[in-house]
């Protein structure tokens, strides 16, 4: 059941909730809540690097990102099923992105990104995938 379930929504339902609730609450306001530093880390060279919670939502993508073209290799029909459902979170990161307010942002865009690599390289890596599974290739069934 959770091969199906494309890890990248779990990012976008956040990011959603951060958005809404930021509305609502109005401490720091949607767009303000992505561009404070949450996190401060002291590095060797003294400098210390700052992650914003924009820097943190990219890099849980990445990592979710990573996961799903791992999960793409999968020749089953669930994959097709959760193939089907990214391009579903896709169309959806899209349209927040071009419609809603609270979205058209940087952090967002490369979210929205991330949701599209998912579908293209999801796609390709499965039917390259099933394409050698099948053995298709030169001499079989009489090609030459």
């Amino acid at each position: 059941m959770l091969g199906i379930f494309p890890l990248l929504i779990l990012v976008v339902i956040a990011f959603n909730v951060v958005v809404f609730a930021g509305d609502m609450i109005s401490i720091e306001g949607a767009q303000g809540a992505f561009d404070v530093t949450r996190v401060n880390v002291p590095m060797m060279s003294g400098d210390v690097w700052g992650l914003t919670l924009g820097n943190i939502f990219v890099i849980v993508s990445l990592i979710f990102l990573f996961i799903e073209i791992a999960k793409a290799t999968r020749t089953d029909s669930s994959s097709i099923i959760n193939h089907g459902l990214s391009l579903v979170v896709f169309v959806i990161c899209l349209l927040e992105f071009l419609l809603i307010g609270g979205f058209g942002n940087s952090t967002f865009f490369l979210i929205t990104c991330m949701t599209m690599l998912d579908v293209i390289a999801g796609f390709t890596v499965t039917i390259s995938t099933a394409r050698r599974d099948l053995g298709v290739g030169e001499g079989i069934f009489g090609a030459s």
